[in-house]
């Protein structure tokens, strides 16, 4: 009963039999009211027969013919205990008087006795209960012209066994709609909260580990219960979404230190090296101990930047506080094309960025971003590949793009271009930058794609919203 199933059926079921009650008593006091009112009305239309006759006792000795007194009362059935009708002449004293030569009966004298005095009775405007040798009957009275009086009685114990009838048979047909109406809640509730238990089932096996686990549809359910269906299946997405954006994550962070650890630890081994040279006397010539300085001072200078970089993806996962203004994206590209110039004067660069391209950004990462992009060019590629930049505004964008035409990167590196520490092929860098050209992007609001295939060079397109972007 402590179940949802057993609380609703023994709510309708009660709910049924309170429905039963109700219905069953007023229709038995409907039916007892209208058959104690025919009843009323046969004995008031004798009680109106005898009162506007003026009869007297020896007149209606006299009148055998009366059909009223001949046939209803004169020859009552003298064997039966409890008569149907009981008809009896009194005198103002309640004493019972022979009628038409027949002496009093035991009912008769039973009937005065039950009404006590006559007058009372007879001055009732309706008639009356009584009980006569455990019988009940309904009474009136009426007063004859020569003083007595005539008392007319009819039995209702065939009114109350109809009523107990069918009060027996409304209680045994209640007791078969209730057990009716309780199989069929069970069976339909069942039904119904079929999607519940799937729910518990979906539940159980995702917290054994089956995230993929969801709550499937049924043909026959109510709204409410799809509704909650559609949002734990909307919750359970997000729950696996997360729980494998956070594995994910996790992965990264491990690889990321193992990756920033390695690359610390180079560094350090090559200056802890010279040290210990230095510290033993082994670097005794100038030119030794001044090639092992600038082995050191690079790479403290290798760590440095490494160090910075580092730095830079720190505060780009914070999401940091832009310094938005008004930048021409077309100086930047135009800067970053003369600089690549004057570090490598046999590349060919094209450049398309004519006019003014105006874009509400921090300045310092645009600058950051193309720097790295060419920086990428100039380190994974010959010096003699052509170079392309340019940047155009179209549908409320900005897109600037840096494409070469060196070797380019196969799929499965093209996949991990913006993972950190990462570089095809085991090239020269930090493995940073492509990293920070994203984490920059994705402050602004906007967008990077990469573009490349073996042999066809790499294009990488840089999309970023002309306004401001929305604050996280």
């Amino acid at each position: 009963m402590r179940s949802l199933r057993g609380k609703l059926t023994l709510a309708n079921v009660l709910l049924l039999a309170l429905g039963i009650a109700v219905a069953t008593a007023v229709s038995l006091m409907g039916m007892r009211h209208y058959l104690l009112q025919q009843i009323d009305a046969e004995l008031d239309k004798s009680r109106r027969s005898l009162a506007h006759s003026d009869l007297t006792l020896r007149q209606i000795d006299s009148l055998a013919a009366l059909a009223i007194v001949r046939d209803r009362f004169v020859r009552p059935p003298m064997s039966a205990p409890r008569p149907d009708s009981l008809f009896a002449v009194v005198d103002a004293r309640g004493g019972v008087l022979p009628l038409a030569g027949f002496p009093p009966t035991e009912s008769q004298r039973a009937l005065a006795d039950a009404i006590g005095g006559p007058a009372p009775l007879a001055a009732l405007p309706e008639p009356r209960e009584i009980t006569v040798r455990d019988a009940s009957y309904r009474v009136v009275g009426v007063r004859l012209a020569d003083g007595n009086y005539v008392l007319v009685a009819d039995s209702t114990d065939a009114l109350h066994k109809g009523i107990a009838k069918a009060l027996r048979l409304d209680l045994a047909m209640g007791t078969l709609l209730l057990a009716l109406l309780a199989c069929l809640t069970l069976f339909n509730v069942r039904r119904r909260m079929r999607p519940l238990e799937d729910m518990v089932e979906t539940s159980s096996a995702i917290a054994e580990g089956d995230l993929a686990r969801r709550v499937p549809s049924s043909r026959e359910t109510t709204l409410e219960v799809e509704q909650l269906r559609l949002a734990l299946n909307s919750m359970l997405h997000q729950v696996e979404s997360a729980y494998h954006t956070r594995e994910r994550s996790a992965a990264q962070l491990r690889r990321f230190v193992a990756d920033a650890s390695h690359e610390l630890r180079t560094p350090l081994s090559a200056i802890r090296g010279y040290l210990q040279l230095y510290d033993k006397g082994m670097l005794r010539e100038p030119e030794e101990r001044k090639r092992a300085w600038d082995r050191m001072n690079g790479e403290v200078d290798r760590m440095g930047r490494l160090v910075d970089e580092l730095l830079t993806l720190a505060r780009l996962d914070q999401r940091p506080e832009l310094r938005l203004r008004n930048v021409d994206v077309s100086r930047l590209v135009r800067d970053a094309a003369q600089d690549l110039r004057a570090q490598q004067p046999d590349r060919p660069v094209t450049v398309t960025a004519d006019g003014s391209v105006l874009v509400c950004a921090d300045e310092s990462g645009l600058r950051q971003v193309l720097g790295n992009l060419v920086a990428n060019v100039r380190t994974h590629t010959p010096a003699d590949v052509p170079v392309r930049l340019g940047v155009e505004r179209a549908d409320g964008l900005v897109r600037l793009c840096v494409a070469d035409e060196g070797p380019g990167l196969a799929e499965e590196d093209a996949t991990r271009v913006f993972d950190r520490f990462f570089r095809a092929g085991g090239g020269a860098g930090s493995g940073l930058g492509m990293a920070i050209v994203q984490g920059v992007v994705r402050a602004h609001g906007g967008k990077v794609a990469v573009r490349t295939a073996p042999g066809q060079g790499l294009a990488v397109t840089v999309t970023l919203p002309s306004r401001a972007p929305v604050p996280p």
